[in-house]
């Protein structure tokens, strides 16, 4: 038997004849298990609105974006488009065209991305779930989709045959500009859809068919910006770049979805960090009562310690004695802690009782990883504190 290890569960089960340092013991046991109980909560809610922060992107963002590398354009063959289909992981993939253009609308202006797609984008992006009134746009039309914030800037509405919205793209080439009808490729729009993601978003894009902002960029027919891929769950991300920079030889850039958000990702993961360690930080504070408690635990027990060395226990296994009772309070009360933290996330998520607005929870999201980080957490910081506590048995101290 692991002599430490015994004498160590012993003082654990066993009350001090000194009230006052059974006191402190379990203040010590409630501050690691209120710390790790709030450091999972406070983990869970920022991971729920770590998703609930990205599902706003993820509604309108691809899992993989082709861009050009030089310049805003690039051409695209039959055969590059079969070897993209065999491509073992990809759903499916949509042509795209997106370039800053001007709009008008009853003496109103604004610039925003005309996004030209092909008949595949609804089968990369789910735009059943976006749209807010009306439909989506049909093949070889004049149709547009346009977001929420746009519509209000403008003051347009659906289906508005009286006024007009016209879309004017700067025409391409060098030479002297004789007046501003020669500056533009115009083209009248109807607008028979309105997406809503949120504010940001919503003012970001009017989507239009492929064809048409192809005709007003003067691009010619197998001339894009872009090409949006959905993945098969579970696929091999790697090995999809890696085969895509072989069908265009280098000269495109593949990015994913959160290097598409790479300001968002790093804003929420950062947060995340800082929220981390702020609460590690009132953990430690909170095992500074732990190794009080240890240290009057050897105090207390220095007549028994005495004892044990006189007949011949090492005092490097006298500390283990105190290193090991700390360090099994810390897992004790970091567990049962977790427990109440894994009871109060889930009945969060399965009640809803905590309301941002009346009709939205607080998003919660239960992970494995988030409980891995905080037994770690308390582990490591409650073994680091029982280190320091056994470090005060000493062979001065028993003399």
């Amino acid at each position: 038997m692991n002599f430490p290890l015994y004498i160590a569960k012993r003082y654990i089960r066993s009350n001090s004849k000194n009230n006052a340092i059974n006191i402190i013991n379990r203040i010590a046991s409630m501050g690691i298990i209120v710390g790790a109980m709030a450091l999972f909560v406070v983990l869970s809610v920022f991971s729920g609105l770590k998703v609930f922060s990205l599902s706003f992107s993820n509604d309108i963002d691809p899992d993989l974006k082709i861009s050009s590398t030089l310049g805003k354009s690039f051409f695209i063959t039959p055969e590059q488009e079969a070897e993209i289909r065999k491509i073992n992981g990809v759903v499916s993939y949509s042509k795209i065209i997106e370039e800053r253009v001007l709009f008008t609308f009853d003496n109103k202006q604004e610039v925003t991305y005309l996004k030209g797609v092909d008949t595949n984008y609804n089968k990369v992006n789910d735009v059943n779930k976006i749209i807010y009134n009306g439909q989506w746009l049909e093949k070889n039309t004049l149709q547009v989709v346009v977001g929420f914030g746009f519509v209000q800037k403008l003051s347009l509405g659906l289906l508005d045959f009286n006024k007009h919205l016209e879309v004017l793209v700067p025409k391409a080439g060098k030479g002297t500009i004789e007046s501003a009808e020669d500056a533009f490729n115009k083209s009248e729009i109807f607008p028979v859809g309105i997406y809503a993601i949120n504010e940001d978003l919503d003012s970001k894009y009017v989507f239009a068919d492929l064809g048409l902002a192809q005709e007003l960029l003067e691009y010619k027919s197998n001339q894009i910006s872009g090409i949006e891929l959905k993945e098969k769950p579970n696929a091999d991300e790697i090995a999809i770049i890696n085969q895509l920079n072989t069908i265009f030889k280098g000269k495109v850039t593949v990015k994913n979805r959160a290097q598409l958000n790479e300001s968002l990702y790093k804003m929420l993961n950062t947060e995340n960090i800082a929220v981390y360690l702020i609460f590690t930080l009132v953990i430690i504070v909170a095992l500074f009562n732990l190794i009080g408690a240890l240290i009057m635990m050897i105090l207390d027990k220095k007549g028994n310690l005495k004892t044990l060395f006189n007949l011949g226990v090492e005092i490097k296994n006298l500390r283990k004695i105190f290193l090991l009772q700390g360090t099994l309070l810390s897992l004790f009360g970091g567990l049962i802690g977790l427990t109440l933290g894994i009871v109060i996330v889930l009945l969060q998520q399965h009640f809803e009782w905590v309301m941002i607005t009346p009709t939205l929870a607080y998003p919660v999201v239960f992970s494995i990883e988030n409980v891995l980080i905080v037994m770690l957490t308390i582990v490591s910081l409650g073994f680091i504190a029982s280190l320091i506590a056994s470090s005060r048995v000493s062979k001065k101290l028993l003399d």
